[in-house]
């Protein structure tokens, strides 16, 4: 079989402690980025419990379901989606042996705050640890054939096109020293569209991260090599990266489109601050340089190549 070994697709296990916690299994990978932390306020919102009191383990391959860790921006789209759908599935066991407990129909039941109760009469609820308790514990006091699990597993694999691309627009403000060739980044804006937005200061930042990788090309990165073909600045004290210094201040704001192809509506927003942000910079360059008549055409946007194109040097 062919193709490249990559997978829009991820399994879950959630489940309900006896305790009253909740413990999450997850294929998707954390670095950094945030991903237990959504994932945790994923599950939490469908739950009705605190964000704190999920527990959530990623990326261990011995003690997670397969699934295809984080790549393209699926951390959200896909392994969010796995989360929520098991998550779904705790709840509806959760309400039958409840609603067993409660004699209520399950469908008559809700969940809020780690209380599950009817809403048909408000006092007549039980908390998630009590029903954890009779389920671990005390099975004997339930009906005969109740499915006593409080774990679910769930794979998740899109039926339609595996990834929802997140859209958007940069606009970059600088300012060139036609003297020395020297570039000031003044400003950097970008607007996004990637779908549900779960934790809005996580989205901000990893724009904000990819917005900065993809001004270092733009203006500082490059693989440098020899008339041997030997590689000339492979460390980072010839190989320049963009420092905090260098960076603009960037202003972010949201368009929010749910995508249709989950219930979740998530798109991923991984690499969308790195795709446009050097393209941006290089619009803003040449504009700067438009009254002298030249414009660039390559990367990385050195002192050299500025000058080099305004006929300095």
């Amino acid at each position: 079989i062919g193709g490249a070994r990559i997978s829009a697709q991820d399994g879950a296990v959630v489940k309900l402690t006896p305790d009253g916690g909740v413990q999450v299994a997850i294929s998707v990978t954390e670095q950094g980025q945030g991903t237990e932390t959504i994932i945790s306020q994923i599950v939490a919102d469908e739950l009705k419990v605190e964000p704190a009191d999920v527990r959530v383990t990623t990326g261990d391959t011995e003690t997670t379901p397969s699934g295809g860790a984080t790549w393209a921006c699926r951390g959200a789209g896909i392994g969010g989606e796995t989360a929520l759908r098991a998550s779904r599935k705790l709840v509806d066991q959760i309400k039958l042996i409840a609603g067993a407990i409660l004699q209520a129909k399950p469908e008559d039941l809700l969940l809020d705050r780690g209380i599950v109760f009817s809403t048909r009469n408000a006092a007549n609820g039980i908390s998630l640890e009590d029903v954890a308790r009779i389920a671990y514990y005390r099975p004997d006091t339930l009906p005969p054939g109740l499915d006593t699990s409080l774990t679910v597993s769930l794979h998740f694999a899109p039926t339609g096109y595996p990834f929802d691309f997140t859209n958007g627009i940069q606009a970059s403000y600088v300012e060139v020293d036609t003297e020395t060739g020297l570039v000031k980044l003044l400003h950097h804006w970008v607007v996004e569209d990637c779908g549900t937005i779960i934790n809005p200061l996580l989205v901000d930042e990893q724009i904000r991260g990819g917005v900065v990788q993809g001004l270092g090309p733009a203006f500082f990165e490059e693989c440098v090599y020899d008339e041997t073909g030997q590689l000339t600045n492979g460390s980072l004290a010839d190989y320049l990266v963009p420092m905090s210094c260098e960076m603009p201040d960037i202003s972010i704001a949201h368009v929010e489109t749910p995508t249709r192809d989950t219930i979740l509506g998530a798109k991923g927003v991984g690499e969308a601050g790195t795709a446009a942000a050097g393209a941006a910079a290089l619009n803003a360059v040449n504009d700067a340089l438009r009254p002298f008549k030249v414009r660039l055409t390559q990367t990385p946007m050195t002192p050299l190549r500025i000058l080099s194109a305004l006929g300095r040097i």
